[in-house]
């Protein structure tokens, strides 16, 4: 059975992998100073809590937050008896090799989510992933991650213009009655709403222009079915797109 694991750096999510379905999904907040054995309580208590028994033979892990990598390590070696495959690692196969600037680091987020929607739609692909940061991966025809764009996440928007802006409050985010707010939350609302809209709807039009080819637009992360509302152009919402490449990197290493 394997275990999958997405370390992202606000949420690290847990999913078990029997070969056909997520058995179940597991969410807690990332902390980069949770031990292995943290780890392994919180783990056992929702496992036993969903009813799952099953033997844990194998693990996977992506992180955008390198410090957390050797505590999973030690929790995956301590409880379940193996070696993880780190995404990313020199040791970790891709499908397809990115195709960037020599020297250049891709983020193992954007490697797991360019092979599960290459695995799924095929390639000539932006996805669109709704995280801390908003990020867009470009894939093309063969499935190789050749570049993308990374903007701020829409929470972390809201959050520096809190702070950055005394009087005014912290606001949920959702799509507004209207686009002219008439009082300060719905202004807000509005702003960052219709702004996020826009910059999905702009920065895909000028990938599209330069890649050259038609392009299907791939999102996931939380928020993406909420900006479906207002005519961004996603042609596919992917909930588990992260989980899925991440069983995708692992049978190529298997099969390997």
């Amino acid at each position: 059975m394997l275990l999958a694991i997405d370390c992202g750096n606000t949420n690290t999510v847990f999913s078990i992998w029997d070969g056909e379905k997520f058995l179940c999904t597991l969410r807690t907040s990332t902390h980069h100073a949770r031990t292995a054995d943290a780890y392994f309580t919180w783990y056992s208590t929702l496992v036993k809590h969903f009813g799952i028994d099953v033997e844990i033979t194998e693990v996977i892990i992506s992180s955008t937050v390198p410090r957390v990598v050797f505590n999973l390590r030690v929790f995956t070696d301590r409880f379940f008896g193996c070696r993880p495959i780190v995404v990313g690692k020199p040791e970790c196969r891709l499908p397809v090799e990115p195709r960037v600037d020599e020297g250049t680091q891709v983020g193992p987020d954007r490697l797991v989510n360019t092979a599960g929607a290459y695995d799924r739609h095929g390639g000539d692909l932006i996805v669109v992933d709704f995280g801390t940061a908003t990020t867009f991966d470009v894939v093309d025809h063969d499935g190789a991650y050749v570049g993308g764009v990374i903007a701020p996440g829409v929470n972390l928007s809201l959050e520096a213009l809190h702070t950055a802006a005394a009087a005014l409050p912290h606001v949920d985010v959702t799509k507004p009655p209207h686009v002219i707010g008439t009082n300060t939350v719905d202004c807000m609302q509005s702003g960052v709403f219709w702004g996020y809209v826009g910059l999905i709807n702009g920065i895909c039009d000028r990938i599209k222009a330069e890649f050259g080819r038609p392009m299907r637009v791939i999102s996931t992360g939380g928020l993406a079915p909420l900006f479906q509302q207002g005519h961004a152009m996603f042609d596919v919402f992917e909930d588990d797109l992260t989980m899925h490449g991440l069983t995708v990197i692992h049978n190529h290493n298997k099969e390997g």
